[in-house]
C-alpha cells in the first residue's frame, strides 16, 4: 500500500472493521446474500459457483466477476529494517492505532 501511494501520489487511509464485527462490513452481508441465493446448491465446480454468483442480486446489481488462477506465495515477509522503513509511513490513529491507519505519499 505505501508503494501504490507513492505512485497515485494520494494519502490512503485504512480503517479495519475489528475482528467478529462482520455486520458492520458490506461485502459479508453480499455473501450472506450469495449465501441463500445458492440456497444450498451442491457447488461441484468452477464453473457451477461463477454462474451462481454471476445471477445473483444486490442491492439490485449482478456482480461482475472474473476468475483469477494465480497463485499466490505463502510466508512472505518483511525483514525488521524493511518493515521499520514501512511503520515510519504509517501515521496511526492514538485512539484506535491496530484499525485506523493514514498512509501520505512521499
Amino acid at each position: 500500500m505505501v508503494e501504490f501511494v507513492d505512485r497515485i501520489n494520494r494519502p490512503i487511509q485504512l480503517v479495519y472493521y475489528p475482528p467478529y464485527h462482520s455486520k458492520y462490513n458490506p461485502i459479508e452481508r453480499c455473501w450472506g446474500v450469495l449465501e441463500q441465493h445458492w440456497n444450498g446448491t451442491k457447488l461441484v465446480d468452477v464453473e457451477t459457483m461463477l454462474s451462481w454468483a454471476s445471477s445473483m442480486t444486490w442491492k439490485g446489481l449482478h456482480p461482475i466477476l472474473t476468475l483469477s488462477n494465480i497463485v499466490y506465495q505463502k510466508g512472505i515477509s518483511l525483514t525488521k529494517k524493511a518493515m521499520k522503513q514501512v511503520e515510519s509511513r504509517l501515521q496511526r490513529n492514538p485512539l484506535l492505532p491496530k484499525w485506523d491507519i493514514l498512509i501520505q505519499p512521499l
